[in-house]
């Protein structure tokens, strides 16, 4: 074999390792707290925890609350931004971050809000063809 050639290989083969690792490591699925322990960035769903309240801290800037994961562990939440405009309306709540002890540090924060839609009585409707 030519010495290019191998060394073409080799590189084709580095640079697609490469390029898989990094996939891999952006790729990240839903978790619990627990689960989310041993992982450097983690995607956890669950509910505001109502009963333990949520705060804005004018000092540190950052917004810390309790969420429900969907085993029902309760953890406190820690935002580094202002809380959302909807957020004691939201139906479920994403946070995006790392387990910092017992403590979850959120980087982002997605919220699934009540569709003002969802309510309405579809049999109220007539077809525009109907009328």
């Amino acid at each position: 074999m030519k010495p290019k050639l191998i060394i073409g290989i080799i590189a084709i083969v580095g640079f697609t390792s490469l390029l898989m690792y990094n996939f891999g490591e952006s790729i990240s699925t839903y978790t619990t707290f627990e689960g989310a322990e041993n992982q450097s960035s983690a995607h956890i769903p669950g509910t505001w925890d109502e009963e333990k309240g949520a705060e804005f801290s004018l000092e540190t800037k950052r917004f810390t609350f309790y969420m429900k994961d969907e085993d029902g562990v309760s953890k406190k939440v820690v935002y580094p931004k202002p809380k959302p405009n909807n957020f004691e309306d939201a139906d479920q709540l994403v946070v995006i971050g790392e387990m910092r002890g017992d403590i979850f540090y959120a980087n982002e924060m997605l919220m699934k809000c009540p569709s003002k839609y969802n309510d309405n009585d579809p049999g109220q409707f007539t077809k525009a063809s109907d009328s």
